[in-house]
């Protein structure tokens, strides 16, 4: 497997991260993951939408929070065709209770934690932590990825703004 060697960072210290890095205008890899009653949720079960994926380590961090948090928001201004998703390695149980506290019903949180399927198929699986790494992919309707942030370092948010604008370019 393709490691990166000091790709990105968390609190400054360099990390790995495993997989291929993504570009824009790649194929989205195929992948699945889990769901909070542990069904598998594949890609391409939105391959008719544009699909942004929203990449957090831990939904239990004050970032991770506030970027879900921030999509589920968004999501009330887009419309169906729009999915939106947010993927980390929390266990599927942690996440729903997460999304019940937090009041996330907007969008899908979803779990890389069985396979690590998503995270090194997008090269987004950091290899020390074995967490995901924060990142945003927004994938159209054609299932090419159109956007792709990989966070340098972790504790930082992402460029929200600009990745909701490739999603609207989408549209």
């Amino acid at each position: 497997m393709e490691q990166r060697t000091a790709a990105i960072t968390f609190k400054g210290t360099p990390l790995t991260l495993l997989g291929p890095e993504k570009t824009v205008g790649d194929i989205a890899p195929a992948f699945c993951v889990l769901d909070g009653n542990l069904d598998e949720v594949c890609l391409s079960a939105y391959k008719s939408k544009v699909c942004l994926i929203s990449v957090v380590p831990s939904l239990d961090t004050p970032v991770c929070e506030m970027q879900t948090r921030r999509f589920n928001q968004e999501a009330a201004n887009l419309p169906d065709t729009v999915a939106l998703l947010t993927i980390s390695m929390d266990l599927p149980f942690a996440q729903s209770r997460f999304c019940s506290v937090a009041g996330i019903d907007r969008l899908r949180v979803l779990s890389d934690h069985r396979k690590a399927a998503f995270g090194e198929a997008y090269g987004i699986l950091i290899k020390e932590l074995r967490l995901l790494s924060r990142g945003i992919f927004v994938i159209d309707a054609q299932g090419i990825i159109k956007y792709v942030e990989y966070v340098k370092e972790i504790t930082e948010h992402p460029d929200y703004d600009t990745a909701l604008d490739a999603v609207r370019k989408l549209l």
